[in-house]
């Protein structure tokens, strides 16, 4: 089996790469029409400039699992703000998308937490929705559409999970059955267990991203490893892509819910073990602070293991 290392966003070994150059609404406000437009513009050009150049990096290093930052086109969703953020920048789009397919890629976007579908306020089911949509422009911008993944939580709880999940099967009827097919659920570290993730994207049919350290935060008894990860790679048959989990590792106990900046390999190794005896190719998105080089430290490391070898710079075989 092969597992394929990844990081979301900003390659640290890059000078000055940041893909997610913003500005506030309060800042757009004090400028004139002429003035929001050309800084609306200038800094989406910078954004996906750096995301070309950020995927020619990857190319390079071998890296070939990326997540795009969610910000590449700033006030894009604001009910004041919302812009033309796709015609003005067709070349571009259409360069990152020749890039990931030609190098073989996987690209996905990870919206924030508040594109959710379990609110009881038809508002933030109708942002949620925007939100989505306007991921999957860009994407289809791409020419991603059918390919690349757009992954969120399920959202909260308020107080009563049952009535929340009632309300996603309701609310989740308004997404677009289009962006519906490209979306996938993640466990989360303090509501929605591995377990409960699980039932809502094998009802909905929807793939399921395992995060593993989100998983040792918030689990119980009943949700085994053993018979969680079977289910959760049971979500991904006939997709283009073998499964893919989040991989990370807590900073410290009295810190267990932040990121570290690098993951413990020693953290991962009951995850590892079992997928070792499962066999399945999977591909690990790091979620730790040092982004790339968090993902190219991990298979340096995890080569080092008894019955691993490296077979590229992100990249380990079992």
């Amino acid at each position: 089996m092969i597992i394929r290392f990844g990081y979301a966003a900003t390659a640290l070994n890059l000078y000055e790469a940041s893909p997610a150059k913003t500005m506030t609404f309060a800042r757009w406000s004090r400028l004139g029409n002429d003035e929001r437009k050309a800084k609306l513009h200038a800094l989406t050009k910078e954004n996906l400039e750096r995301t070309t150049r950020i995927l020619h990096y990857n190319i390079a290093h071998q890296i070939n699992l990326y997540r795009f930052s969610s910000s590449l086109a700033p006030l894009a969703t604001h009910e004041e703000a919302g812009w033309d953020y796709i015609s003005p920048f067709t070349d571009l789009y259409g360069e990152i998308g020749r890039l990931v397919r030609d190098h073989g890629i996987r690209v996905s976007f990870h919206p924030n937490q508040f594109t959710l579908f379990t609110s009881d306020k038809p508002h933030i089911t109708v942002n949620a929705i925007k939100d989505m949509q306007y991921h999957y422009n860009m994407l289809t911008a791409m020419g991603l559409e059918e390919e690349a993944y757009i992954n969120i939580h399920i959202g909260g709880a308020y107080g009563n999970k049952e009535l929340a999940l009632e309300r996603f099967q309701v609310n989740i009827k308004q997404l677009p059955e289009p962006i519906k097919a490209q979306m996938t659920l993640e466990n989360d570290d303090k509501t929605y267990t591995a377990a409960e993730t699980l039932e809502v994207c094998e009802r909905h049919r929807i793939p399921m991203m395992f995060d593993f350290y989100h998983y040792m935060a918030n689990h119980t008894e009943r949700e085994p490893l053993e018979e969680i990860l079977p289910r959760f790679m049971a979500t991904w048959q006939n997709r283009k892509h073998v499964p893919k989990i989040h991989v990370s590792s807590p900073k410290s106990e009295n810190a267990y819910r932040s990121h570290a900046d690098y993951v413990d390999a020693e953290f991962l190794m009951p995850l590892i073990k079992h997928l070792k005896d499962i066999g399945q190719s999977l591909d690990f998105m790091i979620e730790a602070k040092q982004k790339d080089k968090a993902a190219l430290r991990l298979a340096e490391d995890i080569s080092r293991i008894r019955g691993v070898k490296r077979i590229g710079e992100a990249a380990v075989e079992l």
